[in-house]
């Protein structure tokens, strides 16, 4: 018998995936978006402004890091808006952007521990 007699076209199913389908750019901005949670040290930074607002100089001694190398992911995850920084006085302190970012973490924290 032929492949093709196995094979069954869901029309109906195709189309209304379809329709559900994000556009190409929102697809692209998802995966960057999502890209930024593949960087263990961008992550260790969100666990950490997941529980206090800290300074880049707070975070490198926490994390054993150059405060060069903390700012330039700091400037990642704020482009991505997964942070937020004030200045008070001449010390910038960062924090996470919003709820939606504590979410991700504990939902993505509760898939890998299932």
């Amino acid at each position: 018998m032929e492949e093709s007699n196995f094979m069954h076209l869901k029309k109906d199913v195709i189309q209304k995936v379809d329709e559900k389908m994000l556009p190409e750019e929102e697809l692209q901005d998802l995966a960057e978006f999502f890209k930024v949670f593949g960087d263990a040290t961008r992550l260790k930074i969100l666990y950490a402004l997941l529980c206090s607002e800290m300074c880049v100089y707070d975070i490198a001694a926490l994390l054993g890091m150059s405060q060069s190398a903390i700012s330039h992911q700091l400037r990642v995850l704020k482009q991505m808006d997964l942070v937020k920084n004030r200045r008070e006085g001449k010390t910038i302190f960062y924090s996470l952007a919003d709820g939606h970012i504590v979410n991700i973490l504990s939902q993505g924290q509760d898939h890998i521990e299932e």
